[in-house]
C-alpha cells in the first residue's frame, strides 16, 4: 500500500510538471520543482522571463493556481518564481531557444542557429558543449547533425551528476525535430585535475659567498719592504773629527 501511494504521488508530480510546461511555452522555462509543506504544495518555477510568467498584476499565476486546484486536486498550491541569470549555461533554456528558432526561421538555417548557440555557451565560460539536432532537416531524409566544442565528459560520475543535459522537440512542416543539449559548466572540479602549489611564485636560490683569496706579494714589493725596514733600523753615523777638535 505504501509503495502504491508513493507511485501515485510521483505520477501526480510528473503530470503537474508536464501541464505547467505545456502552459508556459516560449518563456525560457528551465526547471520545475514541487515541494510538499504542511501548508500546501510549493511549486518553484525557474525561468529567464519572470515578468511574462507572473503576468500583469499576477493574473497568470492566479489562473494557473486555480487550474491546478481544479484539475489536479491540489489543496493550496503556492507558485514561486526564480529568475535564471545566466541563460547560456542552462541546458533546458538553450534547447527551448533552438526549437523556437527552428519553428520561427525554418529548417534551412539550422547550421547558423547551432553555431550561434554554441558560440554563446562557450563565451559564457562553459568547459564544453554538444548540440544534437536530429530529424528530417534540411532535406526529407532523416539525419543527425552534431555541433560540439571544448571538452565534455561522456561517461563516469562527472557525466551523470554534473553535466547538464536537456531535450526538446520542434514541430516543423517536415515532421518532429529533436534537439539534445549537453553543457559542461565551468565550476566542475575534475578528479584528474592537478594543481601545482607555488607554481606562480618566483624561485629564490641561496648562493654561498666565495672567500677572497689573499694575493701573494710580488718580488718587487718584498724588496721595497726590506729596504724600508733597513732604513728604519740603521742608526746615524757619528763624526770623529768634530769630537777630537773639541
Amino acid at each position: 500500500m505504501i509503495e502504491r501511494k508513493f507511485i501515485s504521488q510521483i505520477n501526480k508530480e510528473l503530470a503537474v510538471k508536464e501541464y505547467i510546461r505545456s502552459t508556459l511555452r516560449n518563456v525560457g522555462l528551465s526547471d520545475i520543482r514541487m515541494i510538499r509543506t504542511p501548508i500546501g504544495e510549493k511549486i518553484i518555477v525557474k525561468t529567464s522571463r519572470p515578468g511574462i510568467v507572473v503576468g500583469r498584476g499576477g493574473s497568470n499565476i492566479a489562473t494557473l493556481s486555480a487550474k491546478l486546484k481544479e484539475d489536479f486536486k491540489l489543496e493550496n498550491p503556492q507558485i514561486e518564481i526564480e529568475e535564471v541569470k545566466n541563460t547560456a549555461l542552462d541546458a533546458q533554456i538553450v534547447a527551448e531557444t533552438i526549437t523556437s528558432s527552428l519553428e520561427r526561421f525554418g529548417p534551412q538555417r539550422f547550421k547558423a542557429i547551432g553555431h550561434k548557440m554554441m558560440a554563446e555557451i562557450m563565451h559564457a565560460g562553459a568547459m564544453g558543449v554538444e548540440i544534437l539536432i536530429s530529424g528530417k532537416i534540411p532535406s526529407s531524409r532523416a539525419k543527425v547533425w552534431r555541433f560540439y566544442q571544448g571538452y565534455i565528459k561522456k561517461c563516469g560520475d562527472i557525466a551523470v551528476t554534473y553535466v547538464l543535459e536537456a531535450k526538446a522537440q520542434a514541430q516543423l512542416k517536415t515532421g518532429v525535430v529533436g534537439v539534445q543539449v549537453r553543457i559542461m559548466p565551468p565550476d566542475i572540479k575534475l578528479p584528474d585535475a592537478i594543481t601545482i602549489l607555488g607554481a606562480d611564485e618566483p624561485l629564490v636560490e641561496e648562493v654561498p659567498l666565495k672567500k677572497e683569496k689573499k694575493k701573494s706579494p710580488s718580488k718587487e714589493t718584498k724588496k721595497e719592504k726590506a729596504t724600508e725596514k733597513a732604513e728604519v733600523t740603521q742608526e746615524p753615523p757619528t763624526d770623529v773629527s768634530e769630537e777630537n777638535e773639541a
